[in-house]
């Protein structure tokens, strides 16, 4: 009987664990925490409310991640940050790459956070390769997530951010919560 038991508290704590970083779809709310911008601050999707938030996870060693960070970095000068927000989260560098990078596109109109290797930005994402981007509507709701995608995908993906930027912006009713409550407890 006390195995049976056991089994059942390990079972039961498994499917809590995977409930709470469930790969997130389109229509879900999005997980709140983004990481720190270049002064420290946190950067959090319920504080980007009524804008459309790209949220595109990169690395150094992706090469086409290299390459779309100065296109979203140019859509976001075009579109200016009233109705949206570019955030390139690093996903899987060591911080003094991360850093370096950093400095080269100090121009960039875009935030840049770093994830130290915890995967708590990432995970709350299902980010499970890369190029990985997560559109996010006006009302903090996912909208597109495209993985693994390519040059031959830009022309959808300027459409899709530009019909999110179409979209009338909620009404000034408070932002949906995040996803998880452990998605957001993972935010230091």
């Amino acid at each position: 009987m006390k195995r049976l038991f056991t089994r059942a508290l390990v079972l039961l704590a498994l499917s809590l664990a995977s409930a709470a970083y469930a790969k997130p779809t389109e229509g879900d709310v999005a997980p709140d925490y983004l990481g720190h911008d270049r002064h420290g601050n946190d950067v959090r999707v319920s504080a980007l409310h009524g804008k459309v938030v790209i949220v595109s996870f990169w690395a150094s060693w992706c090469g086409y991640c290299l390459k779309e960070m100065p296109i979203l970095a140019a859509i976001q000068k075009k579109m200016g940050t009233a109705d949206l927000q570019v955030v390139g989260v690093n996903h899987d560098d060591d911080r003094d790459t991360f850093t370096k990078i950093q400095r080269r596109w100090k121009d960039l109109d875009v935030i840049l956070t770093y994830e130290a290797g915890d995967n708590r930005i990432s995970k709350p994402y299902g980010v499970n390769g890369l190029p990985y981007m997560v559109m996010i509507g006006r009302d903090g709701r996912i909208a597109h997530i495209h993985v693994g995608y390519g040059e031959d995908m830009l022309d959808d993906m300027l459409g899709e951010i530009q019909d999110l930027i179409d979209a009338p912006a909620p009404s000034a009713a408070t932002p949906a919560a995040p996803m998880t409550a452990a998605a957001t407890s993972q935010a230091p």
